[in-house]
């Protein structure tokens, strides 16, 4: 015995492999517009120097920094540079994910702590990462926790906004009848709370990523600690500023990484979800 599906659904379903059929053909046509973009601005860069237009002193021409990108890409401490950098951003982004994460989770179960700490957050959060450097040289003497104290302030803040945001969202009807089911904390934390607060997490650390990437670069900049900020601050102070430009684009081409990286895992993470199910057709 054969179903036969209404006229309805089947005009749906053609719609939509026809939508993912387009949006397919779509990809390559967004990824030449991107690169024809990034050419550009650098066919702009290259005239803009080359002409005089700004002193080539101070703006070398777009091909002489990437001669010595491509220089760099092949020096051992180039690498070491980036490695420091990126060490201090997992570390930074490790220890703010392990602080906001459960302090969301049981403020935002709470509506007693929402309340008590309500005005602590929305004073402490506008409160810029970078103003707390004097503070962080006071405080420590290594320059490594200095730029980790930084780093992990700027990112636990985006963390651990979207982890309330989230806890917030959860239904409440769900929320009661786990509770009758006789539902522990952490039952209900596992199985209600958490499928729901998972994509304001991942966008969370997504946010997060990028801002304490800055801050790292920020903290070696100002602070010295080991990394490309060190580099392109040593480089600055010599007068060698093809080599400075070369190494602000390696530092935006690691944000790029590290941005493609994140977005990679969050497709993983939320392939169940409707947002990354539309984003992937």
């Amino acid at each position: 015995m054969t179903s036969t599906a209404p006229p309805d659904t089947i005009t749906r379903v053609v719609a939509i492999a026809e939508q993912r059929s387009r949006r397919r053909r779509l990809r390559p046509r967004r990824l030449l517009l991107g690169l024809a973009g990034v050419i550009t601005i650098l066919a702009i860069w290259e005239l803009v120097s080359r002409t005089g237009t700004v002193d080539p002193t101070y703006l070398p021409p777009a091909t002489e920094v990437l001669a010595r990108f491509g220089v760099n890409a092949t020096l051992t401490g180039f690498w070491i540079a980036i490695g420091q950098t990126v060490a201090s951003w997992a570390l930074g982004m490790l220890l703010a994910f392990a602080l906001a994460v459960p302090l969301g989770i049981v403020i935002g179960l709470s509506p007693f702590l929402r309340k008590l700490t309500r005005s602590t957050v929305e004073f402490l959060r506008p409160i810029p990462s970078v103003g707390l450097i004097p503070l962080a040289v006071l405080m420590l003497g290594v320059p490594l926790q200095q730029s980790l104290l930084i780093i992990t302030y700027g990112a636990f803040w985006q963390i651990f906004m979207q982890v309330l945001y989230g806890v917030a969202d959860v239904d409440t009807v769900a929320m009661s009848t786990a509770r009758s089911y006789g539902f522990t904390w952490w039952q209900r934390v596992r199985d209600v709370v958490f499928p729901t607060m998972l994509p304001y997490l991942v966008t969370g650390v997504r946010l997060a990523a990028a801002v304490a990437l800055i801050l790292a670069v920020t903290a070696e900049l100002v602070i010295g600690t080991p990394g490309l900020g060190q580099q392109i601050a040593a480089s600055r102070d010599a007068g060698l500023y093809a080599s400075t430009y070369a190494l602000v684009l390696a530092t935006g081409a690691l944000g790029v990484v590290i941005n493609l990286g994140v977005r990679a895992a969050e497709r993983r993470l939320l392939s169940w979800h409707q947002s990354v199910r539309g984003e992937g057709a």
